[in-house]
């Protein structure tokens, strides 16, 4: 990666808040409340005894906020990336990690239907009200998981008015093209319906040299439609269905920096030229010269593309090509019914998704293997709640949830190429000297013939059914202090399986037991299973929350409270959970396979006082939250070195920093925001980390199972402080023109975007500045506007990590990574009616 300047003055700009206020505030200038519903009422932000932030659908259509990845950018301690075969949110430090039999730490729900499943967080966004990120436990009233922080996104309802939308934007230099249509109104005098629909493809911003194209290719489609019924007087029911897909071509990954092979079998001269001429062999020159002659009586035939030897960062990438095929679909009910001054809600939700993908796993334009997937997911979940009315000395929130749920994971390994085959030869025949961990068989030369057309058919199914009550009390102890108790008892029920076998990936034949067996697991990790069971837990999570309005200007807070997530099933093992040899007369390289299957439960303490303050009369807000978590086995995702992932719970960890946000109406023209987040993370006990390079360079996996001692480090995302700026400036033009500029700058300090913190993948801080430029005419409904993206071109690594089998195979240290999109700027034209 190419070096940045550490950005290091963004501390600063909160602070200047108060100053600029005190000189440049005009007494018209005063803020507009946010209304958001955190605790399940509609209240000002202001009011609510928790660290949120809230996100207009507005913002996001100004900044191009499309999806969650787009919206991490504007709330600090947020972190939500794609890896190669999963997706990762992080709140405060905390999240799930790459397995699809995780449900995640940072629950989303999208009209108060829980949305748990990792895929689907990379669907796009469309026609929102706000989004919400509740940051800490969240396991009262946001019941399923939330155990780190919960995300609710709120759809746009009809209107009393008949309002239309349609909003085009076109970005030339990556080819995006986003089309939205929204159409609003009453259909009767107690009937609304809302309809949206966006369509959205793009070419893509990285260069697939094998291929000759543009990557990711985008295609996306959503539609949605809402009717609001005022079936009586006291009955409010709201319908929600929605179709959507998002199929993606290629992928935003990269190799990004590769060094020379330690294997006494590829790293030196007899495999082929040193095409970098340093005295090495690394990944990319290994690749490059399989077309050599490497031994007598063994050759490998198959040259790789030139492409190979692309191996670093440059929006460039060497690929076989892969896809990723998305549908989803749901509907939501939901039921406000006023029963004398209480008021009794109903949400049923019914949700589907299936996906297909094919991984290029290898991540390269050699024909090693890829890997491909198929999920199918259903989910019905309904809640009953009640809720008293305000202004008693007592008030209360109750309800009870359900919720069952089926989960079919699919995914083979597939050899598709004589190339690894014959790599693996080579290595048999020539082999390393006696006693070294060289990947060997016999010494016959034929162990790569086992693998050709090799196929890895693992299932994978888990059953939930879930029942949980809950009760969030509020006693008005007086006009200024309230306390908030409240509580959730939960009992879960999860049936899971998953096989792993070997077949041919051309006929579908299963492969008979023998020495496949032996090849496999030394080269893949990999070995034959069959496991089931059966998990039943129960849990209750207890919140305490202390309120007090210590001025008419001012609130503040402290709360206690424990979350808590289920444990469950480990979808991406290539092995059972006891050690195994599948070939013990092995004696040179014994290959131990050791897997996982049963995870257990993740409980956290969370200790949090805070405070909100309107000030300069209305024209200002500053929020303050100082937090302190505590983890206890927590659920991590380990890479296995090879080509799986074992989950299986760290001992502890521990979470704390500050978390400061605020508005401020310079003028009646000039509106600054800001956010600003410090957080230090540390695992307190956790023995079982997947090893780095410098690690076992530096002899601290002696016995080569590949699990370090992470105990005292940080983790994945964290950094130090990070944190936003924005400006906007609105003005008139003309009799009806107006103009508005908007100008974000977002900001974080060095964070490790890797699973085993390998120091040299640090990604430096930068500060990135978004803008917006646009003339609207406010009696026509027009509107253009320039938008402009990452305008300081900063290069970022979201995701990283080891390429597979480039070490475990070949010994070379090889990394690849999910690069974010380069500068872009779109043209943004909007047509509103009412």
């Amino acid at each position: 990666m190419r070096n940045k300047p550490r950005f290091r003055h963004g501390v600063a700009l909160l602070p200047l808040v108060a100053g600029i206020a005190a000189g440049s505030v005009q007494a018209a200038a005063v803020l507009e409340e946010v209304i958001v519903t955190a605790t399940l009422r509609a209240e000002s932000l202001q009011d609510v005894p928790v660290s949120v932030n809230a996100v207009s659908g507005e913002k996001m259509m100004e900044a191009g906020i499309d999806k969650i990845e787009d919206l991490q950018a504007y709330v600090p301690n947020l972190t939500m990336s794609e890896t190669g075969i999963g997706t990762n949110i992080y709140v405060r430090g905390i999240g799930s990690g790459i397995n699809q039999g995780f449900e995640q730490s940072v629950g989303m729900y999208f009209d108060g239907v829980s949305y748990g499943r990792a895929q689907l967080s990379r669907a796009p966004f469309l026609d929102l009200a706000r989004v919400e990120v509740l940051r800490g436990p969240q396991n009262i009233l946001f019941g399923k998981n939330s155990v780190a922080g919960a995300l609710s996104l709120h759809s746009q309802r009809p209107g009393m008015e008949f309002e239309g939308m349609v909003s085009g934007l076109y970005e030339p230099t990556h080819g995006e093209r986003t089309i939205d249509v929204v159409l609003s109104g009453p259909l009767t005098d107690r009937l609304g319906a809302r309809l949206a629909i966006r369509k959205r493809d793009m070419d893509g911003y990285i260069e697939n040299l094998t291929l000759d194209q543009d990557e990711p290719e985008r295609d996306e489609g959503t539609a949605r439609l809402i009717l609001d019924w005022a079936a009586t007087d006291d009955l409010q029911a709201m319908f929600k269905f929605e179709v959507g897909k998002f199929d993606v071509t290629g992928r935003q990954i990269e190799i990004i920096n590769d060094q020379n092979s330690t294997s006494p079998v590829f790293g030196n001269s007899a495999f082929g030229p040193d095409v970098n001429g340093d005295g090495g062999r690394n990944y990319s020159e290994i690749l490059f010269n399989t077309n050599a002659a490497l031994a007598p009586g063994v050759g490998v035939s198959i040259s790789s593309d030139s492409s190979v030897l692309n191996n670093e960062l440059d929006y460039k990438r060497s690929s076989n090509g892969d896809f990723s095929n998305n549908d989803t679909q749901n509907f939501t009910m939901n039921l406000d019914y006023a029963w004398g001054e209480h008021t009794l809600t109903a949400i049923t939700g019914i949700m589907s998704y299936e996906y297909e993908e094919l991984c290029d796993c290898d991540f390269t334009g050699a024909e090693l293997f890829k890997v491909e997937f198929e999920e199918e997911y259903t989910q019905i979940s309904q809640e009953f709640r009640i809720a008293s009315p305000v202004g008693n000395f007592v008030e209360y929130i109750g309800g009870l949830y359900l919720h069952k749920s089926e989960l079919d994971f699919y995914d083979s390994i597939l050899v598709t190429s004589n190339v690894l085959p014959d790599l693996i030869n080579f290595a048999d025949a020539i082999g390393p000297p006696p006693g070294s961990r060289g990947r060997i068989q016999d010494g016959a030369g034929d162990a790569g013939d086992e693998i050709r057309d090799l196929g890895t058919p693992r299932e994978f199914t888990t059953d939930t059914e879930l029942w949980s009550t809950f009760l969030q009390l509020t006693f008005n102890l007086s006009d200024t202090l309230r306390l908030n108790v409240g509580g959730r008892y939960s009992s879960e029920t999860k049936e899971g399986s998953r096989s792993l076998d070997f077949e041919n990936n051309k006929t579908g034949e299963r492969l008979p037991n023998g020495e496949v067996d032996s090849v496999v697991a030394i080269n893949f990790s990999a070995e034959r299973h069959n496991l089931e069971g059966k998990r039943d837990e129960s849990n209750f999570s207890p919140s305490v929350n202390l309120q007090w309005d210590f001025s008419d200007w001012g609130m503040s807070y402290f709360t206690w409270s424990k979350g808590f997530k289920s444990g469950g099933f480990d979808a991406r093992s290539n092995g059972s959970p006891a050690a195994n040899n599948p070939d013990p007369g092995n004696v040179q390289n014994p290959p131990t396979i050791i897997g996982s299957f049963a995870y257990e439960e993740e409980k956290s303490t969370s200790y949090e006082i805070g405070a909100k303050t309107t000030l300069l009369d209305g024209a200002a807000e500053l929020n303050i939250a100082m937090f302190y978590t505590e983890f206890d086995d927590l659920q991590i995702s380990i890479f296995d070195g090879t080509l799986g992932f074992n989950v299986g719970n760290a001992g502890a960890a521990e979470t704390m920093g500050l978390e400061l946000d605020g508005r401020l109406a310079i003028t009646e023209k000039l509106m600054m925001t800001g956010a600003l987040a410090f957080l230090d993370f540390e695992f307190t006990d956790f023995k079982n980390g997947q090893c780095n390079h410098v690690q076992v360079r530096n002899g601290q996996d002696p016995d080569g199972d590949r699990l370090c001692d992470f105990t005292g480090e940080t983790n994945q995302y964290v950094a130090d402080f990070s944190g936003n700026i924005g400006l906007v400036y609105t003005t008139p033009v003309a009799d009806s023109l107006e103009f508005r500029g908007g100008l974000d700058i977002v900001f974080t300090d060095d964070y490790n975007p890797t699973q085993n913190l390998d120091p040299t993948q640090e990604q430096d801080g930068y500060a990135m500045i978004n803008g917006r430029l646009a003339l609207s005419d406010f009696e026509d409904g027009w509107e253009l506007a320039l938008v402009g993206k990452n305008l300081t071109d900063e290069e970022v690594v979201n995701y990283a990590n080891d390429t597979p089998l480039a070490n475990s195979i070949f010994g070379s240290v090889n990394h690849y990574g999910f690069v974010a999109r380069p500068r872009s700027i779109g043209l943004q034209a909007v047509y509103r009616w009412y």
